[in-house]
């Protein structure tokens, strides 16, 4: 009997509030270049690591809707085609997430093993885990939920912990005794004690069978309202746009709880190979490579007699002299700088400037679209000025303003610019102006990126202000407001 393929489902949720101000809503943790010098992307990194498993097959992408264009430019980016990229119109958490991957995968009679993984971790030693999936393979293949548990470094006490039925093996799979909830220090000191626990990854591996079968047993609402949402949901690209009623009604809650604390197929395999969560500045700084005064450097940055400090620019020059144990990061509209011992406290500044309603808690001033991005330059009382980067071949989609009008001055490559079905071609250091309620699409119809300065002027200048008639990227049967 062949050997069932191996369908990686990478979970792409997640705000990762504790890296603000660079992870934000708009644009979390595990789409920006964080681990190493590479460029890649957290979840680049997650898909890249998996080279070289057994019948390795295209990954399932779960990922909210607001980030979708996001996914895919990044999958197009390392030349990976996904099996499907699943849209969640909310939150549900991890149940769910699992439920409609596996159904998607025995949609047409398969039965995959599927490794169930986090698109935001780090992981240093990538043959290490690339051996331990492998180990675990023939378990999930026989019906048993395989549990990834990272050896403990530490007593750390912001993990929860699995603890295993007896002492471990490198690469034997022990039943799973119980999971325990993030313990105090001196209970996780006494796990450590024993050589049962490790730390729960949140990262599984089991056939698409076997869990569907134990969601059934044990949350059969989670299954039925992610049947429903399948049954329903409808093709946006390369994307499945999951029901959101149906979706929404469901419960919200973890495979942790739903199943994995219940179930008695539930075993755990350690995992040594250097992997961190990656939940703070601290941790960052811990798990990067540091130079001989314990110093991690990252962009535009000076350090001269600074030590063990995580110092990171974006745009900005950033100097640090004389100064220890800082996180200094510099983006766009936000300059953070707090002590590395406190960093993980900047949870609680989200927080309150999300209370105040201030943009900077939830996004950037460069806001990502299909098309490219645009970046907010400076604005006044009835007036904005952004930049535009259009990538070349894209076109925002045909529109409207009932509000503003807009001026455009195009300072690199050619635009097309048609303005009420008509068409004329805008140059480098040429202009067009956009009156009130016309129908507007912005092309570049050329090699390299097209570049413009845009300006606003009306009495409410809100994203929300456009009228949508036609759009290649599929978005003109959403609601009439939305952002461009």
């Amino acid at each position: 009997m062949p050997s069932p393929s191996l369908v990686p489902v990478i979970l792409c949720g997640g705000t990762g509030t504790r890296l603000w101000p660079l992870s934000r809503a708009s644009y979390p943790k595990q789409y920006w270049p964080l681990a190493g010098t590479t460029e890649e992307t957290l979840l680049q990194q997650t898909h890249q690591r998996l080279q070289g498993l057994p019948d390795l097959a295209p990954p399932l992408l779960i990922c909210n809707e607001d980030h979708r264009f996001i996914v895919a430019e990044q999958m197009r980016q390392i030349g990976v085609e996904p099996a499907a990229i699943l849209l969640e119109p909310v939150g549900r958490n991890t149940a769910p997430a699992v439920a409609v991957a596996a159904l998607q995968a025995t949609a047409r009679g398969d039965d995959p093993l599927l490794l169930i993984l986090a698109a935001d971790h780090v992981i240093r030693r990538a043959a290490d885990f690339r051996a331990t999936v492998a180990a675990g393979m023939a378990a999930a293949t026989a019906g048993q939920l395989v549990s990834f548990g990272i050896v403990p470094t530490s007593a750390e006490t912001g993990y929860g912990y699995i603890e295993a039925a007896r002492p471990m093996a490198a690469t034997t799979p022990v039943p799973i005794a119980r999971f325990v909830e993030k313990p105090d220090k001196v209970t996780a000191e006494g796990f450590l004690a024993t050589g049962r626990f490790t730390w729960n990854s949140g990262m599984f591996l089991f056939r698409a069978s076997t869990i569907l079968a134990e969601l059934e047993r044990f949350a059969p609402e989670v299954v039925g309202a992610c049947r429903t949402a399948l049954e329903q949901d409808s093709a946006d690209l390369e994307f499945l746009r999951l029901e959101r009623e149906a979706f929404a009604n469901g419960p919200s809650i973890a495979i942790d709880v739903a199943v994995m604390e219940k179930t008695d197929r539930g075993v755990v395999l350690p995992l040594d190979a250097d992997w961190s969560d990656v939940g703070s500045w601290g941790a960052l700084w811990e798990t990067s490579e540091q130079d001989h005064e314990g110093n991690v450097l990252r962009g535009r940055v000076i350090s001269e007699g600074s030590r063990n400090c995580y110092l990171r620019s974006e745009h900005r020059l950033v100097v640090g002299l004389g100064v220890e144990d800082l996180v200094v990061v510099e983006t766009d509209d936000v300059v953070l700088v707090a002590h590395r011992d406190r960093a993980q406290e900047v949870k609680g500044i989200v927080g309150r400037l999300e209370r105040d309603g201030a943009p900077e808690s939830r996004a950037h001033r460069r806001i990502y679209r299909p098309w490219g991005h645009y970046d907010g330059v400076v604005e006044g009382e009835r007036w904005q000025v952004k930049k535009i980067s259009v990538k070349p071949g894209a076109s925002l989609s045909l529109q409207m303003h009932h509000h503003r009008a807009e001026h455009w001055v195009v300072v690199r490559g050619t635009a097309v610019v048609e303005k009420d079905g008509v068409e004329e071609l805008v140059g480098e250091n040429q202009s067009t102006y956009i009156p009130l309620g016309a129908r507007h699409r912005l092309t570049n119809p050329g090699k390299i990126p097209m570049e413009l300065i845009e300006v606003q002027s009306g009495p409410y200048l809100g994203e929300d202000d456009i009228v949508r008639f036609d759009d290649q990227y599929g978005r003109s049967d959403a609601p009439a407001l939305r952002p461009c």
